[in-house]
Parts: structure tokens; C-alpha cells; sequence
């Protein structure tokens, strides 16, 4: 059997109830693949978002719904180390990728003032939008999982003081027609790690210019990785800890909450509280 079939073979039979399970239930519950859908799957070149690839080629050949798939990795300016690494692994996994090529990592480069990395993910999001309306695609699809949905959650409330978390699907504000899916929001990031172990699989870790060493060196200044080693923590004395976050998101009591916003208005429990007096 060819590399890439024991590679597919593993998703469905060994990971079946890690991650092929997880994969499906996410697209049904939360409605994310329709009929007739071209769909764009970004690739960055890590393990999350080829696991992706490989789950959506397996969903439109073995689901019941009609869609059609492009596979696009967009080129901030890797250095050829990760570039060649994300196309080799492309032949490995047997994925028709096609890269594009633009000049984020220069034009951050280039500021002298504000914040590059709030830059550089603005112009990625535009970018893959655009090469999406290329493409005649309707939706995108990004490899965030579980644990990326838990730390967003935690990030939210220890440092931007709301509670707000990582959606399943969102409609473009810029780009009418498209809709940002993420298919992997159910997996686990331990399930993905080990599905790339058995697989003796290596993907490239941290593909930014100014943080190469970043999935090396761990300099105390990653907020997301602070979140992480948190939940890791939590998790030693409730296994459930995570699923609890996730959970309490889809069953939020509004007769106990101070406040919230909806469509950019601030509600007051007192709005309410004077009526039922």
C-alpha cells in the first residue's frame, strides 16, 4: 500500500474515534460543508492544518454531500527550508497544492511603528480571501482545533477582560459570499500530535521569519503558550477541565451574567432587572 492510503487509513480506522468521529460531528452539528460548496483549504505547512487536507479529501470522497476542494498555501516569504518542507510534504500526503507567493514578510519587515504580528494576520486573512474569490470558492476552511478554541476562550477573559471565544463558522465582513469554516474545531491537539507520530510524519512547526526559534526556544513571552501550560495544569486535577470551558460557551445562563454585547450594544442586567421587579 502506498505511503499516502496508510496515512488515510489511519484517520479512519486508527483515529477513527480521535479524530475522523470528531471531524464529522463538528461539519454536521455546526453545518459547516453544504451542498455544491468549492471550499479553499489553507495550508500553513503545520501539523493541524495537512491533518485538515487529509479529512476534507476523505469527507468528499466518502460523505454523502457534493462539494469541490481547492488546495492553496499562501507564501508570506518562507525561507526555503519550510517552503521545500510544505511541498515535499504535499507529495508525501499525495495533496494538489497549489502555493502562491506575496510579500507580507518584507512589508512587516519594513514597519518602523504598531504591531507586525497584528499586521502580517491582517494581510494573510486578506490575501487568502482574495485568492479564494479567485478561485470561485464559497467557503475557507482553517485548521484551528480544540485546544486552540479553550485558549482563545481563557486569552479573552485574563487579558481583554470579555468573554468571547473562537467560532466554529463566520460570514466575512469584507468579502460578501464568504464564510470562514473550521472543520477541526472538536479534535484535540494530543490526538493530532499522535496521529503525526504514528505516521512519522514531520511538519514544520513555526514558519514566521522573526520567530523561526519559536517552537524551540520558549522565552516566557507567549501569551497562548502561557494558556496552555495553564489548561495542561488544570487538567491534572479535572481531566474534564477543557470540555467544561467548552461547554459552559453553549450553556451560558442570562439571569446571572452582569452584562453583554450584541451587535455591538452593551446590555445591563438592569435592563431587565427594574421590568421583573
Amino acid at each position: 500500500m502506498e505511503r499516502f492510503k496508510e496515512i488515510e487509513r489511519s484517520i479512519i480506522k486508527k483515529y477513527r474515534k480521535e479524530i475522523w468521529a470528531k471531524f464529522t460531528k463538528a461539519v454536521i452539528d455546526y453545518e459547516l460543508i453544504k451542498e455544491n460548496d468549492k471550499i479553499m483549504v489553507c495550508i500553513s505547512g503545520g501539523k493541524d492544518s495537512f491533518l485538515l487536507a487529509k479529512c476534507m479529501e476523505e469527507m468528499k470522497k466518502h460523505g454523502k454531500v457534493k462539494f469541490d476542494l481547492e488546495f492553496v498555501c499562501m507564501n508570506p516569504g518562507y525561507n526555503d527550508y519550510n517552503k521545500e518542507m510544505i511541498l515535499e510534504n504535499a507529495k508525501i500526503l499525495n495533496i494538489p497544492l497549489q502555493m502562491f507567493e506575496t510579500n507580507i514578510f518584507d512589508t512587516v519587515a519594513g514597519l518602523t511603528e504598531g504591531n507586525p504580528c497584528y499586521l502580517c494576520a491582517r494581510m494573510r486573512r486578506g490575501n487568502l480571501y482574495s485568492k479564494a474569490k479567485e478561485l470561485g470558492c464559497n467557503k475557507i476552511a482553517l485548521g484551528h482545533h480544540f485546544d486552540d478554541v479553550i485558549e482563545t476562550t481563557l486569552l479573552s477573559m485574563f487579558y481583554a477582560a470579555e468573554l468571547k471565544t473562537m467560532m466554529p463558522k463566520l460570514p466575512s465582513d469584507n468579502f460578501p459570499g464568504l464564510e470562514l469554516i473550521r472543520p477541526m474545531y472538536l479534535i484535540k491537539e494530543k490526538d493530532i500530535l499522535a496521529w503525526r507520530d504514528y505516521n512519522n510524519l514531520k511538519f514544520i512547526n513555526c514558519a514566521c521569519r522573526f520567530t523561526e526559534n519559536c517552537s524551540i526556544n520558549d522565552d516566557g513571552t507567549s501569551k497562548r503558550l502561557e494558556m496552555k501550560k495553564l489548561i495542561n495544569n488544570l487538567r491534572k486535577i479535572n481531566p474534564s477541565v477543557d470540555y467544561n470551558i467548552y461547554k459552559s460557551l453553549d450553556n451560558i445562563n442570562m439571569n446571572c451574567i452582569l452584562g453583554y454585547k450584541k451587535d455591538g450594544e452593551y446590555h445591563s442586567f438592569l435592563d431587565d432587572y427594574m421590568k421583573n421587579k
